[in-house]
């Protein structure tokens, strides 16, 4: 029998930070971006801040390399700031649900892409054009997810507090005019 043990490990958890209801460490990447509108998604809350649309678009993208490493792509990488975090004017409806869309498709694909693997020795094999394993690079997205999406809920609640896309001055059920029901309070 072929063990996959640890392969079994990092799928779950790609798929808990990614859109896991209990995550450990907070809101998944899904339960972050939920409640975000186009014009949230598309402010910054400095100059030298991104977006929650370029945060995602970067998530995707590193997504996509990891993918493309696991398909042997030496040649594939991210190097120019457009590749990385896009680049966005205005954020409309139909970009916003195009970007979330490409992320649930890089989610599905990395994960299909795992599933081919039999075993758990690929793990320990160099990245091609890389200096790392695969063990690194997938523990390195699953970091890189949960960061990020701790970035995007303390972006979604200053942006909310700053009052993009409030529609109400009205105290909510706890009394508080920043309500709860995007989820801001939870965490």
């Amino acid at each position: 029998m072929v063990q996959n043990d640890e392969l079994i490990r990092i799928i779950d958890l790609l798929n808990t930070t990614y859109e896991g209801e209990e995550a450990w460490h907070g809101p998944s990447l899904v339960e972050a971006i939920r409640g975000v509108t186009p014009d949230m998604a598309g402010r910054r809350i400095t100059p030298n801040t991104h977006s929650i649309a370029e945060l995602v678009f970067h998530i995707t993208s590193w997504r996509i390399f990891c993918v493309k490493k696991m398909q042997g792509d030496k040649d594939f990488d991210i190097k120019s700031p457009e590749k990385n975090f896009g680049s966005f004017q205005q954020i409309d409806d139909f970009e916003w649900e195009a970007l979330q869309m490409e992320l649930s498709l890089s989610q599905e694909e990395l994960v299909n892409e795992l599933d081919k693997r039999d075993d758990d020795e690929f793990l320990e094999d160099i990245v091609p054009g890389r200096d790392y394993t695969y063990y690194d690079m997938l523990h390195g997205l699953i970091n890189h997810d949960t960061y990020h999406s701790g970035q995007i809920s303390i972006l979604k609640k200053a942006l909310f507090y700053k009052g993009v896309d409030r529609h109400s001055d009205e105290d909510d059920e706890y009394g508080s005019r920043y309500g709860s029901s995007l989820g801001l309070d939870d965490y």
